[in-house]
């Protein structure tokens, strides 16, 4: 039985596994491509490693892609085949990849909970947690988190500048900008290509407003992003915003064909419908378009990816984004049969089940009846989830684009009170006022 870096019994005697299942492990944290080539060594070295099937499964589930999961299952079972000298901490993560494929995600943080009680140094289970936690709308639970195991963490360990990222995107959705900040810059100053500190870091320039701030801090970090994985397009969306805030459209529109929907990118290329990459893309288009800018057929592509998941809900949050794409073309039927297709899936008993027949179908019917122009049925169907759609995953910056639906209906609709509704509502939790915010300062202008 060998240890990783941390420290941690692994369930094989195999140095060379041991070795690359450390790399994997690092690239996963620091969202490089070379993850899965190092998880493949690793295997390749122990296939009896379960550990390492683990991480595969994982590295499926985390894609978000209904048409994964049975690789995941796979993996699974191939873990369970291997459980003769698994350790406890390995059989927790074994249960954990079990209730991620059954749908039971409360399950799932728990036990991810109990192996960071236990293991505090296990960054894979603390990572998955802050991860999954984020996507389920709960940034309460990534603060507490990352607050139980700090204490136990120093420069002296590997991940600690991911520990100091995590803090940092945590506190920064807490709205503890100060805190955000300052641990944001410090991983940067222990790794200048820890991704997950710079995007940390840009929501809070964004937040507060700093917008050449976070267009310089982008570029003067760029170069360090060499075999960077997609969050690197999330990044250029992210300074596609800052500039979008400064109307600066052509360089938004630059960063979208050039940057975060390069569709001649070898990134792109490999994964074309990622689910992060699908809502940067829809969600800068939606704004686009409602500042006036005629986004040509940019929408296509993403209409046609659109077609194709139709039936996957995996990703609540995303749907939305799908339906952005379906309806901007005019796909009226293909909008009918994801609407269908959500019915059935969120008549089922699971969270997320409901999450989508609750949450995120209402958002996709007001979809739908904005872009028909009824603009009151599509408040309608809005009003009674207001309050729910931060449910849906997405931090404060992605959750912009569905308030701003909700905007956008209010004013065509003439509704005074909604447009005051909404206006409140983005004001008591953003620091900057809607009245210096350009998805905002037209309707902040009209009930002033």
């Amino acid at each position: 039985m060998r240890k990783d870096q941390h420290g941690l019994t692994l369930s094989t005697d195999s140095g060379t596994a041991v070795d690359a299942f450390d790399r994997a492990t690092q690239s996963y944290l620091k969202y490089r491509t070379d993850a899965g080539r190092h998880l493949a060594a690793a295997l390749k070295a122990d296939p009896a490693f379960a550990l390492g099937h683990v991480m595969r499964g994982y590295f499926a589930m985390l894609s978000y892609n209904q048409a994964n999961v049975s690789t995941a299952a796979e993996a699974l079972a191939d873990a369970r085949a291997h459980t003769r000298r698994t350790t406890t901490r390995e059989a927790a993560h074994i249960e954990a990849l079990s209730r991620w494929i059954d749908g039971e995600p409360d399950r799932m943080l728990d036990i991810w909970e109990a192996i960071v009680a236990e293991h505090p140094h296990d960054v894979l289970a603390f990572r998955l947690h802050h991860f999954s936690a984020f996507w389920l709308g709960r940034p309460a639970t990534m603060q507490a988190a990352v607050e139980r195991v700090f204490p136990h963490w120093s420069d002296e360990l590997p991940g600690w500048g991911m520990v100091l990222a995590c803090r940092s995107f945590a506190h920064e959705e807490a709205g503890n900008y100060g805190l955000a900040e300052d641990s944001g810059r410090r991983a940067i100053e222990v790794d200048p290509g820890d991704l997950w500190a710079a995007h940390a870091v840009a929501h809070v320039l964004e937040m507060q407003g700093r917008r050449g701030e976070g267009i310089d801090w982008l570029k003067r970090l760029e170069p360090n992003w060499a075999g960077a994985a997609n969050l690197k397009h999330h990044l250029y969306w992210h300074r596609a915003m800052f500039h979008l805030e400064r109307r600066e459209i052509e360089q938004a529109l630059s960063l979208y064909d050039n940057g975060f929907r390069d569709l001649n990118s070898q990134l792109t290329q490999a994964v074309p419908d990622l689910y992060i990459d699908v809502q940067n893309a829809a969600s800068m288009l939606f704004r686009l378009e409602r500042q006036g800018v005629d986004v040509g057929d940019r929408w296509v592509e993403l209409a046609d990816k659109a077609e194709a998941r139709i039936g996957d809900c995996l990703s609540a949050f995303t749907l939305p984004h799908w339906m952005m794409a379906l309806t901007a073309t005019g796909r009226t039927e293909a909008a009918q049969r994801m609407l269908e297709a959500m019915r059935a899936f969120g008549r089922g008993n699971g969270p997320n089940e409901r999450l989508v027949g609750r949450v995120a179908l209402p958002v996709c019917e007001a979809l739908v009846a904005h872009r028909a122009g009824q603009h009151a049925e599509a408040l309608a169907l809005l009003r009674p989830v207001i309050g729910d759609m931060y449910l849906l995953g997405g931090s404060h910056a992605q959750q912009d684009v569905l308030e701003q639906l909700y905007l956008d209906a209010a004013m065509k609709a003439d509704s005074a009170d909604d447009v005051r509704l909404i206006l409140e509502r983005v004001a008591g939790r953003h620091p900057v006022p809607p009245s210096r915010r350009i998805g905002w300062a037209a309707a902040a202008h009209c009930l002033h």
